[in-house]
């Protein structure tokens, strides 16, 4: 009996830490999108693999694998911001830009520009909306998202239009202030 849970220990460290590398990258920006000040950005994404951890022996294959993470991620970053909001604290640092090539320093300065600018947008999206269009952002389909926020597919449509259409108004009002 000790081997068979030895064994299953081994497979479960297997998994997780494949899913800890299939999935850092966009754990670290859906972390980016909820929370501003470093420190507890690198807190959050620390809590959602400890949650994902614990999580693990619960999957049993009735979502993708994916949805699963990045439902767990959700639930994690929701608790995290309404935490925080209760604390009404303020952090004084913009945050840590998200990392991506650039072929020339003039390219990089503009392309981390608008990176910032549509982060920022995106934070000041009620949460609602900031879950869809973050979930969209990374590549999961309506059906995906629904799964993960427990929403049906024509809610994620009517936010994903909603946070869309905030996106565009507050990048197009940063973008006069320039």
């Amino acid at each position: 009996m000790e081997l068979v849970d030895e064994h299953m220990a081994d497979a479960r460290e297997a998994q997780y830490l494949r899913i800890v590398g299939d999935h850092e990258p966009a754990i670290r920006r859906l972390a980016a999108s909820y929370e501003r000040e470093p420190a507890r950005r690198q807190d959050l994404v620390q809590e959602i693999w400890l949650a994902l951890w614990q999580a693990l022996p619960g999957f049993r294959g009735d979502c993708t694998e994916r949805t699963f993470v990045f439902r767990i991620a959700h639930n994690r970053a929701v608790t995290h911001v309404r935490h925080w909001s209760l604390r009404r604290t303020e952090a004084l640092d913009e945050g840590d830009p998200i990392p991506a090539p650039a072929p020339d320093p003039e390219s990089a300065a503009a392309g981390h520009q608008q990176r910032e600018r549509l982060l920022s947008a995106v934070r000041l999206l009620p949460l609602g909306l900031r879950q869809a269009i973050v979930l969209r952002l990374e590549g999961l389909s309506g059906r995906e998202i629904a799964d993960v926020l427990g929403i049906s597919e024509n809610s994620v449509a009517v936010r994903l239009t909603r946070a869309r259409a905030a996106l565009a108004r507050g990048l197009e009002s940063a973008g006069g202030r320039s």
